[in-house]
């Protein structure tokens, strides 16, 4: 699940949240500025950047990690009542 939210929702959302974390700062000044700004935030850039920053995160991974290519993998077996995790050879 750790993994789920490293590599898919925290790069996809963070644009976001950055965005609205400076939004909130500066809207000290002017309580009713804050919800126009919010309404006419570049929503559209904001998920574009997610998007951008979570096929990195994908790509960073699949060059990250794996095994040599050639390799036998042994996939995962049920045997005398105990799962044997997967192996490579």
């Amino acid at each position: 699940m750790t993994r789920v939210l490293l590599q898919y929702l925290l790069p996809l959302i963070l644009p976001t949240l950055l965005y609205l974390g400076w939004a909130w700062l500066n809207q000290r000044g002017s309580p009713g500025g804050a919800v126009e700004r919010l309404r006419e935030g570049p929503w559209f850039w904001l998920v574009l950047a997610g998007v951008a920053l979570m096929a990195a995160a994908l790509v960073a991974t699949a060059l990250t990690s794996g095994v040599e290519p050639g390799t036998r993998i042994i996939a995962p077996k049920y045997q005398d009542g105990r799962v044997i995790p997967w192996r490579t050879e």
